[in-house]
């Protein structure tokens, strides 16, 4: 069961990386510079564009790991253009291909711990870690990313956010 949320988590963050690429574009084409969009943020309280794309790629990463009790990539957390951005998508994209089915059996009641700021820890069952922590984030992070390239001029649609989703005509 978790094992199978791999595709959609990977479905996901591809159709961020091809949000990415049309605000790249649009920068591009409107010669703005790319780290104005890059640094936008909804409202003075919320995370730029480039921390909303971050914590994405952390959900997907740390949360298959501590699923399965494999070692996630380190990333810096340092990237602020649209290039090292996409990178970071394609290098948790290539860690969730190596995560397993066999890895994953099993662990629907195991406990996960983990960090929710700095000072709070939860434990969720890995069934409810799956549905109830990981993937409303990324939706959520993802989503917001979206907003932001979409509230700066961005020509983005559902269907970017869609993208990839085997959808019945």
């Amino acid at each position: 069961m978790i094992a199978q949320s791999i595709p959609d988590f990977i479905r996901t963050l591809t159709a961020l990386s091809g949000i990415l690429e049309k605000g790249a574009a649009s920068a591009q084409a409107r010669k703005i510079d790319s780290l104005v969009l890059t640094s936008a943020r909804l409202a003075p309280d919320m995370f730029a564009l480039s921390k909303q794309v971050q914590i994405a790629c952390d959900v997907a990463k740390l949360g298959f790991a501590r699923l399965s009790g494999i070692d996630a990539p380190k990333f810096a957390d340092t990237e602020t253009t649209f290039e090292e951005l996409q990178a970071r998508i394609g290098k948790t994209i290539d860690f969730l291909h190596t995560v397993t089915a066999e890895s994953l059996a099993g662990v629907e009641d195991n406990v996960v711990s983990f960090p929710a700021g700095p000072e709070r820890v939860l434990k969720l069952k890995g069934r409810d870690f799956l549905y109830q922590w990981m993937l409303p984030n990324l939706y959520f992070h993802t989503v917001t990313a979206y907003n932001i390239l979409r509230h700066n001029g961005v020509d983005v649609g559902k269907m970017d956010y869609l993208k990839g989703a085997d959808l019945l005509s």
